[in-house]
């Protein structure tokens, strides 16, 4: 999957934008739309995106979990060589002990991570500021000329604003 973005510059482009990927048949659980005023996606019927696609949740989960497990797992060989209180740590115990810091770790990164805006918006926080709207689309990689290319012939105001080269892994 990719995730593409497009910006809007008003709520008419946004709604024509939003019924062109529809008949594109994509999803609308795949189309998320930021903008200044909630209240007037919800009055217009367009998808909000949610806290995850507005916070670095998933990022920070996904750093935090490699960093958790490579921490455990150097724990895990510390305790095999120097035998704490004389403890002989066998093969359960060094699994048991890298698990548990890899979900430490994921679960101590995504408390941070859910307090943060999302790192991939910053470059749009202005054009949002303005009132302008961003999509964000997740696309099967296959699609993604297709998907870029109806934009640019029906919506040329709204533009390519940039693409990511995989969706987080758990969306």
């Amino acid at each position: 999957m990719r995730r593409l973005y497009f910006l809007a510059p008003h709520i008419s482009s946004a709604k024509a934008i939003f019924h062109d990927l529809l008949l594109a048949r994509i999803d609308d659980h795949h189309v998320h739309v930021v903008s200044k005023d909630e209240s007037e996606l919800r009055k217009e019927n367009l998808p909000a995106a949610t806290f995850i696609e507005r916070s670095d949740l998933v990022p920070s989960f996904e750093r935090g979990l490699v960093v958790g497990f490579a921490s455990g797992l150097v724990l895990s060989f510390i305790g095999v060589v120097m035998t704490p209180f004389g403890i002989q740590l066998g093969g359960a115990s060094i699994l048991a002990i890298t698990l548990f810091g890899a979900f430490f770790g994921a679960w101590a990164s995504s408390m941070i991570g859910i307090s943060l805006h999302n790192s991939h918006l910053k470059g749009f926080e202005n054009a949002i500021a303005k009132g302008e709207y961003l999509f964000i689309v997740d696309i099967p990689k296959s699609r993604m000329s297709e998907i870029a290319k109806l934009m640019k012939r029906h919506h040329p105001e709204a533009g390519n604003a940039g693409s990511e080269p995989t969706m987080p892994a758990f969306p």
